[in-house]
């Protein structure tokens, strides 16, 4: 087995996440690779310092140049806020690493293409944790569609609900909540959660050709914990959008960090000339299948359970016994996983990598100045 060694950058909820994939993947799969868990770095000195302990990386830096610099280093992971990722991830592909990072890729689709041609300039793999991917059951969607199941594809709809930003007393800004800073993240929930819907979508469905849509930030100003004054929020809270895909199918998109009563609700349904599909986040090893070829007294909407036949669906036969379950960390273990392999001699390109992400991006972008325009927006893959 050969050693991968990993430098990862960020100690916050994906630096777990990240953390706990590495250490899980090789006691469930076959794998030449296996991470090892090198360097953790953090601008708290004391905080990361404790985050290495507590994970077992073997030392820990404040200074991401340093883990960057570092001989002993294969693979640069970037779990920190949304504008670090460019500089970080072109300084470790020029470096020689292989670079890891977390979604959206960049502040906006400049960055991430620079960053794109840094990785393919330096030769070096790159992913980017589109973690949903690799949900069994919406592992086993994409079968389904590649199988033809579903014949042609006239409707996709995804959304994406929270409800954790309403409070008006909620600062923007700050460690915890830089997602709520336009300088730290680039845009609110088109990039936060969009995002991940895009990715799925075009994964699932093809290319998207073209989008109209519409933001709303429902409170337009916050106190900033960095001044400790108000001032413009400058996010978006609330974004929807129309889309045509390459294929000729209509979709509707929706993400809102103002939706009571939902914590994460990632939904998607697809509906073809042969039967439809649909899946939710809250029930995450259901997958619902509605086939019209079947006979007239049995004609439904199915509830397949991704775990009762683990030996019939993705990933499930690398866990438990049939019937139990598997969470949310999984997908984390299985993209990094399918990684993993990718490194095998002769085995596929991993995806999603950032030519990958940089399409997400350029929907995303294209929402944004449509949302601004009050405009169809084509997307424009090229310049992407």
């Amino acid at each position: 087995m050969k050693n991968l060694n990993i430098g990862l950058i960020g100690y916050g909820l994906m630096g777990k996440a990240h953390s706990n994939a590495f250490t899980k993947v090789n006691y469930f799969f076959d794998l030449e690779y296996k991470p090892v868990l090198k360097t953790v770095c953090g601008r708290d000195e004391a905080r990361v310092k404790a985050f290495a302990e507590n994970w077992g990386y073997e030392s820990y830096e404040t200074d991401w140049r340093k883990v960057v610099e570092r001989d002993d280093i294969d693979a640069i992971d970037i779990a920190a806020p949304n504008n670090m990722h460019k500089e970080i991830a072109i300084a470790a592909a020029k470096a020689g690493k292989m670079v890891l990072c977390e979604k959206p890729l960049a502040m906006n689709v400049a960055a991430s293409r620079e960053m794109a041609d840094a990785v393919a300039a330096a030769g070096v793999p790159s992913l980017v944790w589109y973690n949903y991917r690799f949900v069994p059951a919406v592992t086993m969607a994409k079968n389904l569609i590649d199988e033809g199941r579903l014949g042609q594809i006239f409707h996709y709809r995804g959304n994406f609900l929270q409800d954790w930003t309403i409070s008006e007393d909620l600062p923007q800004g700050g460690e915890a909540l830089w997602r709520l800073d336009i300088e730290s993240a680039g845009s609110g929930v088109t990039g936060d959660l969009l995002a991940h819907c895009i990715d799925t979508a075009m994964w699932l469905n093809g290319p998207i050709e073209s989008v109209t849509a519409m933001t709303e930030t429902f409170i337009k100003e916050r106190v900033h914990q960095s001044t400790g004054k108000k001032q413009k929020v400058s996010i978006d809270d609330a974004s929807a959008f129309l889309a045509r895909f390459a294929n000729g199918s209509l979709a509707i998109f929706e993400a809102t960090r103002y939706a009571r009563g939902h914590k994460a609700l990632k939904t998607f349904e697809i509906n073809g000339r042969d039967a439809s599909i649909a899946w939710d986040l809250h029930d995450l090893h259901r997958l619902s299948y509605f086939d019209n070829g079947d006979d007239s007294a049995l004609k439904g909407w199915r509830s397949i359970h991704v775990t009762d036949n683990s030996g019939d669906h993705p990933y499930m036969d690398k866990w438990w016994i049939p019937g139990t379950s598997i969470g949310y960390e999984h997908t984390f273990v299985h993209c990094i996983m399918e990684f993993l392999k990718s490194l095998e001699d002769g085995a596929p390109a991993f995806a999603p990598n950032f030519e990958d992400a940089v399409k997400t991006d350029a929907v995303c972008e294209a929402v944004l100045q449509s949302a601004k325009d009050k405009t169809w927006k084509t997307i424009d893959y090229k310049g992407a």
